[in-house]
Order: C-alpha cells, then structure tokens, then sequence
C-alpha cells in the first residue's frame, strides 16, 4: 500500500505544511517564487538525505494552494531516488548516466516503476534525453514544467535543469495517463512555416500569417487570441497522438507558443469537448484498470485550472478526482508524458 501525504500552508509556513510527515521515502516541494530557494534549504534540514525534487508552482489535493507552499509525499510503500540533469539548454545527454545509475539503484521495470519530473524549461529536449534512457525499461514518465526556470533536487537549487525522481511500488502497480479534453474542429488541417523553433514562433499556416488564418477562421480579435487559445489550442499530429500546442501571445502576424512548431509540421485546428464528461470518462478507465487505488498525483496544465475556474468546476473537478482515492498534484506551464511535451492537458500517475 502506498501512502501518499499532502500538507499546505496558503501562507507559505513550511512547518505548517509538513505537520505531521513522518518517514518520507520522496519529497515533492511546490512553493512560490519568493520563498522557493528559503524553503529549498529548510527542507533539506527537517528532513536530510530524504530524496526530493523541487519546483515553483500551485499545487492541490481537494484544495488549491495558489501562492503558499505545497507538499506532496510518499511515506510507505515505495523506494525513491532522486537526481537532476543540467544543462537542458544545451546538453542534458552529458548527464545522462545519473538517470542509468539511478535505474540501476531502484531496479525499478514497466509494471512498478515511474519516473517524476519537473522541469526549469526547454521540456522538448529534457524529455526526448530522459526518454532515450527510461525507455529501455519501458519505464513511464509523468512530469511538468515549473515556473521562473528554476527546480531542486535534494536541496540544492538548479537553474536550467530537469529534476527527476524515480519511485518505484514495492506492492503493486504504477500506470500512467493523459488526459485531452478537446478534438479536432471541423477538417482544419494546416502546414506550419516561417517558425522559428528558438522563439516558438508560428509564422504561417498554409502559406498565410498565422494570426491572420487563426482570427478568420474563429471571428477573435487580436486581444481575444490568447484566451481563445482555452477553447481553441492547435493540434499537431503525432502518428495517431495529437499533441496540444497553446498560444502564448501574438508576435506581429505570428503567434508564439508555448512549444516547438516546426516547419513542414501538419497541425490542426482544436475545439474543446465536454470536459466534464471527459474527466468522469478518464476516472472511469482508471477504476477499470485498478479495483485497488492507493495515491493518485497529477499535473494539470495552468490552462485547464484557468479555464476550469472561469467556468466555476476547478472545486468541482477536484472532488471528482478524490473519488478515486488519495490525490494530489501541481498545477504546471506544460505537461510532460511519457516522450511527449504538451500543453493544455493532464498527466497523472496512479499507485496500486
């Protein structure tokens, strides 16, 4: 059985937020932007040599924790190491034996075994590294980006890194999911050109600007494009995957994003479903592949919990999750799932 812990503090007390943790296995840290490297160190004093990974982010279980601090951790039946790769902006594979070697230690296969983590940016590249070695055991990865590109690993603070975690279940099963909550719209299919994979730029879609095709076709201001992204993200197809891209901004006539396009990449246009139906769907599926649910953790997308608020269901989807036993995440600025990177969507992980 394994025992998941999630204390809070909405006034950032760190105390508070571990009151009653005892024998952590992993320490998953969510905190703000002005007390994330204080709480980084505290951490690593109340509870030295625990492995934990760090982010700045909200977090929840039936509760959000918007600017305070979050944490999230295994207490039984688990066995955990964590670690970190630098340098995702230029070279994360120079690090990629910690992740062999920490594989080794877990000895950790695809059924019992998933690894967690959170990312300071550039996901593309961190993913595709961690992937290439994971995928050798078949293991899966659930993950998210935090903010102001900083992440922890055992008490030390990294900039431009991937802290990861691997957390294998000594009694049962892991599985991962992903959740999407939109579909294509209509038979909108769209080369991308002019991008500029640096900048995330999306320069033109079927040879037009971008912003141009994108307010034709959905009747948007230029001011409504980024909210309208909530409802009307694009899709670029992957084999039979389709990976959300949102809209960050409008950059002249482009539109950049909130990851990579290419040229040559086919995307297409999304619409958002019934999410509500959709979440009851995915809790459905997940009860069908575990009649036995220890712990639940997910990473939703900063999108979802916006949009989800605007239409008053973030308490409402909360409750709905917690109907599958213990559960608790982060709410992140992308998702990361198995070797993919995207956005507006949500990961979870779930304990036998």
């Amino acid at each position: 059985m394994v025992k998941q812990f999630f204390g809070m503090s909405q006034s950032g007390n760190l105390k508070e937020a571990v009151r009653g943790l005892n024998n952590p296995q992993l320490i998953m840290l969510l905190s703000n932007q002005e007390q994330f490297e204080d709480h980084v160190r505290e951490l690593e004093k109340m509870y030295p040599k625990i492995p934990s990974i760090g982010c700045i982010g909200m977090s929840y279980d039936t509760r959000m924790v918007e600017h305070g601090v979050g944490i999230i951790a295994f207490t039984e039946g688990v066995s955990a190491v964590a670690n970190v790769l630098e340098e995702v902006s230029v070279m994360p594979v120079k690090y990629i034996q910690r992740l062999e070697r920490d594989m080794e230690k877990v000895g950790g296969s695809q059924n019992n075994t998933v690894c967690i983590d959170f990312c300071s940016g550039n996901d593309a590249c961190a993913l595709t590294t961690i992937y290439s070695a994971l995928k050798r055991r078949n293991i899966s990865l659930v993950g998210g980006t935090g903010d102001a590109g900083k992440v922890s690993a055992n008490g030390i603070v990294y900039n431009d890194a991937v802290a990861y975690a691997l957390v294998k279940n000594q009694n049962g099963k892991v599985k991962a999911y992903k959740e999407n909550i939109y579909h294509q719209m209509e038979n909108y299919r769209f080369i991308a050109s002019r991008t500029d994979r640096e900048q995330y730029i999306l320069g033109e879609l079927n040879g037009r600007p971008a912003k141009q095709v994108y307010q034709d076709i959905l009747h948007v201001t230029e001011q409504q494009i980024t909210t309208q992204t909530f409802k009307n993200p694009f899709g670029k197809i992957n084999g039979k995957e389709v990976c959300i891209i949102s809209i960050k901004e409008v950059n002249g006539n482009s539109l950049a994003c909130f990851r990579q396009v290419n040229d040559s990449d086919v995307l297409v246009l999304l619409e958002l479903g019934d999410y509500r139906a959709i979440v009851k769907e995915t809790i459905q599926k997940i009860r069908r592949d575990f009649p036995n649910i220890s712990a639940v953790f997910s990473v939703n997308c900063l999108f979802r919990y916006l949009l989800f608020n605007q239409n008053h269901y973030m308490q409402e989807y909360l409750h709905e999750m917690r109907s599958l036993g213990n559960h608790a995440g982060l709410v992140g600025y992308g998702e990361h799932y198995n070797n993919q990177f995207v956005n507006q969507s949500m990961t979870c992980v779930v304990f036998e």
